[in-house]
């Protein structure tokens, strides 16, 4: 972890287009989650994320819970980050991290950074202790990977 923000980069040998399409598409979101924590979209979340767009997801970890993200970045095909709160009540008190997706042409494909960012968060003592941090990458790590084997490829979309 350097400083508040857990990064993993992976280059994929597909186009940025192709990559930022499936990321920005939050109905894709469970499909890709190497976590396994992302449950389905909320009703009514923006399928095609922009600048500003809101989006609930159903979450699990043990316990089903709901998030409500907000997108906080935006450049086309380039980058991407929202911030997420627990939904409800419990969103003025729980949450604050930014999830974040950089993509930059390369020789070979598109080199794709996630960051998990707690610089925000209300809880980034806590948060940036023991083996969360690890297991971010972990579960980041293997996300590029699921975006990786969906893009890459004759097969790819």
């Amino acid at each position: 972890m350097q400083g508040d923000v857990v990064t993993v980069e992976r280059v994929i040998a597909a186009p940025a287009s192709d990559i930022f399409g499936i990321i920005s598409d939050v109905s894709r979101h469970p499909e890709i989650d190497g976590s396994g924590a992302v449950v389905k979209p909320k009703a009514g979340a923006a399928r095609e994320l922009t600048l500003g767009s809101t989006f609930g997801m159903s979450m699990k970890a043990g316990v089903p819970y709901a998030m409500s993200n907000t997108v906080i970045e935006f450049e086309q095909d380039r980058r991407i980050a929202w911030k997420t709160v627990l939904s409800g009540f419990f969103g003025r008190y729980l949450g604050g991290r930014i999830w974040r997706y950089e993509l930059e042409p390369v020789e070979g494909g598109t080199l794709v950074k996630e960051s998990w960012d707690i610089s925000q968060d209300k809880q980034s003592r806590f948060l940036r202790r023991g083996k969360l941090p690890s297991a971010t990458a972990d579960g980041m790590t293997k996300t590029l990977e699921s975006l990786a084997g969906i893009t890459e490829g004759p097969a790819a979309g």
